[in-house]
């Protein structure tokens, strides 16, 4: 099945506030295995832009740090499943683990 994991970044690593991130990482992956990468500058931060943007680039995940109520709901809207409380790693073993069901978790890191 193919997926698009989309991962905020800053220094290629996970940026725990998804909306003041420098690019976002966009894996694409078919059968578990990453077939496709690329980093792209986001639009200007506003409430509702990303999950819009993000799905107009085939996002079908994204995997954030934290991670407002608000933020989640537009996500869902987009159909794009999220994942919250990941460690700040870089964003390719990020999504390699997601892709080998290895990825820890924790408490949503938004605070807001």
């Amino acid at each position: 099945m193919k997926q698009v994991i989309a991962i905020p970044t800053s220094s290629n690593s996970l940026c725990q506030h998804f909306g003041h991130c420098e690019k976002f990482a966009l894996f694409e992956t078919e059968n578990k295995k990453i077939t496709g990468e690329k980093y792209l500058s986001p639009p200007p931060h506003e409430p509702g832009v990303l999950p819009a943007w993000l799905a107009q680039q085939g996002a079908t995940h994204i995997i954030a740090g934290g991670m407002g109520q608000h933020a989640i709901s537009l996500f869902f809207q987009q159909s794009i499943q999220v994942i919250i409380g990941a460690e700040i790693k870089p964003a390719r073993i990020l999504a390699k683990e997601f892709l080998e069901n290895k990825l820890t978790t924790g408490v949503n890191a938004c605070d807001h």
